[in-house]
């Protein structure tokens, strides 16, 4: 294995509002960064930084120069305060016959420093090199065999609404007849068990697994189920948060389900990675408003599922109108066609418009979001929740049928 550093200083040890932004920084330059055509987020095995040092383990094909990678990412991250860069790489073996650089499939891969070494007569018979696993993609992903539908409820950025919504689509898609759970993986800000009314209950352990909180019906499951308190924080590195998801999703004796909808949290960081790479997702529902802002996040939301083969299954529009309760004149605070923007610049559904209202938020405030307590605004999300189910199934997953457990 190839070791490249790039050393130039160390510095003062920095401020959480320093850490927050560097690992923003670090996650958007890795995503925006291609080799060949595929983001070299996909090929990142292991990331860890401590202050301004950065240390990256990569797979990259063969014909590639770590080099100029190490170079390249260099200048790019030195403007956000990195200024150390460790680089373990492990090179694929070329595809035989392969015109590309980049093989649709990733090969099996061997120590890359044994290329290093001069051949001689018993190389090929005395040893086997070591044997490693490629990153998972979204196809080799196996669905969940009690799951057959994961969507995810994504925003560029936070305050757009966006857990709101995901609760509201959620008892929709329930209404509507199907058997769905919640996974609450906004590891850094859980809302999911106050919004539903459950944020006293506790979930149980049965034969190492958690036992998913009934919530009106529904299975759900949020790391705020499991704090002390609501003002606890969760101050975890990117590594410890994401472990944190895959624990919840893979330690869940989660129940026969037709969806599981899961609440990210905003920006496209470790968690969408990690989830992009390791949860098999059906689609992905975008949140915005119309505000310029917002549509920029929200613009990169969709870059980054198209970018790791996730469908977009369409865009909702949040905080679209506002009808004053005095005069009843109805205003655009936010802009419009924010919405229709973006599900025509990228060839989606606008799945629904819901308004700016403060009936919306009182409701999900006291725990009985709008769709449970069947007030004006259900039907808002009622529509968007059909407008998923007639889109579904063109992305769904093959399901082994014949799968015994």
């Amino acid at each position: 294995m190839f070791n490249f550093i790039k050393k130039i200083t160390s510095e003062k040890p920095e401020t959480p509002q320093q850490q927050a932004e560097r690992d923003s920084a670090v996650d958007k330059v890795l995503l925006g960064y291609e080799v060949g055509t595929i983001s070299i987020a996909t090929m990142v095995t292991g990331l860890e930084r401590d202050g301004d040092q950065l240390t990256l383990d990569l797979r990259l094909p063969a014909d590639t120069d770590p080099e100029i990678i190490q170079q390249e990412l260099g200048q790019l991250l030195h403007p956000h305060g990195i200024k150390t860069i460790h680089m373990n790489v492990r090179l694929l073996a070329a595809a035989k016959g392969a015109g590309s650089s980049l093989p649709k499939q990733m090969p099996k891969t061997t120590d890359a420093m044994a290329k290093q070494a001069k051949p001689t007569a018993q190389s090929n018979t005395d040893s086997e090199p070591p044997i490693t696993k490629a990153a998972p993609t979204q196809a080799s992903l196996a669905p969940h065999p009690r799951i057959r539908h994961i969507i995810v409820v994504a925003s560029g950025k936070g305050g757009v609404g966006k857990s709101t919504t995901t609760v509201n689509i959620a008892l929709a898609l329930q209404k509507l007849g199907n058997r769905v759970g919640v996974l609450d993986a906004d590891i850094y800000g859980p809302s999911m068990p106050t919004m539903l009314g459950v944020a006293d209950v506790r979930p149980q352990l049965e034969n190492e697994q958690f036992v998913p909180v009934d919530a009106h019906g529904m299975a759900m499951l949020s790391i705020g189920s499991l704090l002390d308190g609501d003002n606890t924080p969760v101050a975890w590195r990117g590594p410890k948060a994401t472990g944190a998801l895959m624990q919840l999703y893979n330690q869940t004796n989660w129940p026969q389900l037709d969806y599981l909808v899961i609440d990210m949290p905003p920006g496209t960081g470790d968690i969408q990675l990690t989830l992009a790479q390791r949860i098999p997702v059906t689609g992905a529902v975008i949140v915005t408003t119309p505000q310029h802002i917002a549509l920029l996040d929200a613009q990169k939301g969709v870059e980054m599922f198209n970018k790791t083969n996730i469908p977009v299954l369409g865009v909702v529009e949040n905080m679209a109108l506002h009808t004053c309760s005095n005069c009843n004149h109805t205003e655009a605070i936010f802009g419009t066609g924010g919405g229709e923007f973006i599900a025509e610049q990228y060839q989606v559904p606008l799945l629904g418009q819901l308004p700016l209202a403060s009936g919306i938020r009182a409701q999900v405030d006291k725990g009985e979001p709008s769709v449970l307590a069947d007030d004006e605004f259900a039907p808002y999300y009622l529509s968007i929740a059909k407008n998923i189910e007639a889109n579904i199934n063109k992305f769904a997953k093959p399901v082994d049928d014949k799968r015994i457990f």
